[in-house]
């Protein structure tokens, strides 16, 4: 049995540089917001709180719950694909980076303009990974995973997003009008962002056969 999903044959470099890209953007973006301080997405608070509450750097818990949550794919017989393994380190690594060079915003015309370049960034980066086609990301995973068990994909996702958003909350994470902007606009982003930048498998052609060959009686 595989552990992980196998990769597509066709159009391999591009798949792992549109992987590559896209998830280091999603951490700049997540960098970015953070940055903004006016607030972020529901996972990234319950990193904050974490690194408030217990240490460490928010892009090292990152990598951490990514880990925890992919555990959790284990009794939902899901499979990771290589995209989902990147996820889990990448995406932190790069939200250390971008928080290690870029300052924090103090004033409002600086830190606008941040969150709002976080949340369109945020938009593409995942139309990328997702196009890329080598893995969900260890959250969707685990929302899909619970879904196809018979609950609605809609309902599982909100109470996995508002049950993380009030432990991070609790613990100390920003929940501000940036988390409001985002939950209302990310989704219009990514219905314009992932069919864009999705590569799809490419047809397989039939040989054509010879107009010479005829079949005779």
């Amino acid at each position: 049995m595989r552990l992980i999903e196998p990769v597509p044959g066709d159009r391999r470099p591009a798949r792992f540089a549109l992987l590559v890209a896209g998830l280091a953007a999603y951490g700049v973006s997540v960098g970015l917001m953070l940055r903004a301080g006016l607030g972020l997405m529901p996972w990234s608070v319950l990193d904050q709180g974490l690194s408030e509450t217990f240490g460490l750097e928010v892009g090292t818990w990152s990598i951490l719950t990514g880990g925890v949550v992919l555990l959790l794919w284990a009794p939902l017989r899901r499979r990771p694909g290589v995209g989902t393994l990147g996820n889990v380190v990448l995406v932190g690594l790069t939200i250390n980076a971008t928080l290690t060079v870029l300052p924090e915003a103090r004033t409002l015309p600086v830190q606008v303009p941040l969150l709002l370049a976080g949340i369109v960034l945020n938009g593409v980066a995942t139309g990328a990974y997702i196009g890329a086609g080598l893995g969900a990301g260890p959250r969707d995973g685990l929302t899909t995973g619970i879904a196809a068990r018979g609950h609605s994909v809609r309902l599982v996702r909100t109470a996995i997003e508002v049950a993380v958003l009030g432990i991070g909350w609790l613990l100390g994470g920003t929940v501000g009008i940036g988390t409001a902007l985002y939950a209302v606009t990310i989704g219009p982003i990514m219905h314009r962002t992932v069919p864009a930048l999705r590569l799809r498998t490419a047809p397989v052609e039939c040989p054509q056969q010879d107009s010479n060959l005829r079949h005779t009686v």
